[in-house]
């Protein structure tokens, strides 16, 4: 019987925990909307179940270049991007400046190698990842804090039309690769005219469930 009764009150705790890890994400989820994070601007000019096609302003990110897979290259790129932001840079004023935090973090594939040296999606590039952050709408590349960093490269990026599927869940090399089939068959299916490798968006932080996350690949098309 008290094993029975263990077993029970055992069954609660977890059924307790499990409420409790869902309430805390959903906190999480409408403080970051509360929050406004800014995202970059586009204009939405088709959509069709999973898939969107936009056109994005032009705009600045702060990028590295980090090897590794691709869940190691994010934690690493992202990190150097966050310190960054976080202050180690140098305003206009000559101190440090706190740069308001935006999403998504991307990844992308890319067949272009960019040194290391020169001025955070997730792109691969043939030495590794390319991670980036768009910078908040109010700077311009003159008003921009300069990083201290010189991993850090700051430039701007024209306007821009991407081919884009959303989708929830955790993100791995296999389920990007599904993905990545299901947005080449809509590019092709509408006839565009894939312009770049595949760019992996995420925009919640990590202790969202995920069922609860939203991720996105994306491809420059004409």
């Amino acid at each position: 019987m008290m094993a029975i009764s263990q077993q029970i009150l055992n069954r609660l705790q977890q059924l307790c925990y499990a409420k409790m890890i869902l309430w805390i994400s959903i906190l999480f989820m409408f403080s970051n909307t509360a929050m406004a994070i800014e995202e970059p601007k586009f204009t939405l000019l088709e959509k069709e179940e999973a898939f969107e096609l936009r056109a994005y302003e032009p705009k600045i990110i702060a990028e590295v270049f980090v090897d590794g897979d691709m869940n190691d290259a994010s934690s690493k790129g992202f990190k150097l991007i966050a310190d960054y932001i976080f202050g180690n840079n140098r305003a206009q004023s000559g101190k440090s400046e706190k740069i308001n935090m935006t999403a998504p973090v991307a990844v992308k594939a890319s067949a272009e190698k960019i040194s290391m040296t020169a001025p955070v999606g997730l792109q691969q590039s043939n030495s590794g990842w390319r991670v980036y952050f768009v910078m908040p709408s109010q700077y311009t590349l003159q008003t921009l804090p300069k990083p201290n960093n010189p991993l850090v490269i700051i430039r701007g990026i024209p306007g821009q039309k991407f081919a884009v599927i959303r989708f929830t869940g955790l993100v791995g090399q296999e389920k990007m690769t599904v993905k990545q089939a299901e947005l080449n068959r809509w590019i092709t299916h509408k006839n565009f005219n894939a312009l770049s490798n595949p760019e992996l968006a995420r925009y919640n932080p990590p202790w969202t469930l995920p069922f609860l996350r939203r991720n996105e690949l994306m491809v420059e098309v004409d």
